[in-house]
């Protein structure tokens, strides 16, 4: 059985990701954990009283209780079971101990809360969990974002380092669900590959012999970004994953959180890779 987390702040980003789990794991076994945090600041507890406090987390558990009643009864399919998790504090912290607790194979999101402005590249809270978990992918999925059996998944990397099983592991249970096609996109920055960048091309190509795989060279552009960016829409990609470590390229968009300022938004569901 497949254990999926979806955060929820009961906007209508948050709507759209739970919506688009659902169908994207419709034939699967699942247990969807619908989580809930809410982070009291000092001067806010400082400011309820006890009563105030238990009145808060009754209001929140009620509505998580009426969220769960309400995929069940839309829902009605048999593969899936839903559970509530409810956390006073941080919501990256919630996420972190719920991985850990229910031994969570995948977190689903989307990229914005509630308040989330049009120009803002990911949410804070979003930004927060990218930054924080290590033991588990994260699924993120852009606002009003309808769902498509994704054919294609588009992999970015730069051959620079080598991408071992365990993470590969994810982007091939991705794959697994819907036959999808995973191209591998490597943008020209040298004439050649480097001896370092051609064995890891080579343990790639090995890592992926199973799946329906294409491996695809794309001009240097003024950014990743834009190379990206058109690649998703010249190709129809339907889901773009990376890997997260140090210096790549999620970690440097992570730290600019305004669109127009690195020209990346993204339009299709985005696979987080823990290192």
């Amino acid at each position: 059985m497949t254990k999926i987390l979806l955060p929820t702040d009961f906007s209508e980003n948050a709507w759209s990701a739970i919506v688009y789990a659902l169908q994207l794991y419709v034939n699967e076994t699942c247990t969807f954990y619908l989580l809930n945090a809410t982070k009291l600041t000092a001067s806010r507890v400082s400011n309820f009283s006890n009563k105030l406090l238990t009145t808060m987390r009754d209001n929140a558990k009620k509505d998580l209780l009426d969220l769960k009643t309400k995929l069940e009864g839309e829902t009605k399919n048999s593969n899936h079971e839903f559970e509530v998790v409810l956390n006073i504090g941080e919501l990256s912290d919630a996420v972190e101990t719920a991985i850990d607790k229910y031994k969570i194979d995948l977190v689903i999101m989307g990229t914005k809360g509630a308040t989330g402005a049009k120009e803002i590249f990911f949410g804070s809270n979003t930004t927060k969990i990218i930054k924080k978990i290590k033991s588990c992918p994260l699924l993120m999925i852009p606002d009003a974002y309808s769902f498509t059996t994704p054919k294609q998944i588009a992999f970015p990397t730069d051959f620079n380092r080598n991408c071992d099983a365990k993470e590969l592991h994810y982007l091939k249970r991705l794959a697994d669900l819907y036959g999808s096609k995973i191209r591998v996109v490597h943008i020209n920055e040298n004439e050649k590959l480097t001896e370092t960048q051609q064995n890891n091309y080579n343990t790639l190509q090995q890592y992926l012999t199973d799946y329906e795989c294409s491996f695809h060279w794309i001009p240097d552009y003024t950014s990743k970004a834009e190379g990206i960016t058109n690649f998703i829409d010249e190709l129809e990609i339907d889901i773009l994953a990376m890997i997260y470590y140090s210096h790549s390229f999620i970690e440097r968009i992570t730290r600019e959180p305004v669109i127009k300022k690195i020209g990346f938004q993204p339009t299709i569901p985005f696979l987080v890779i823990p290192e």
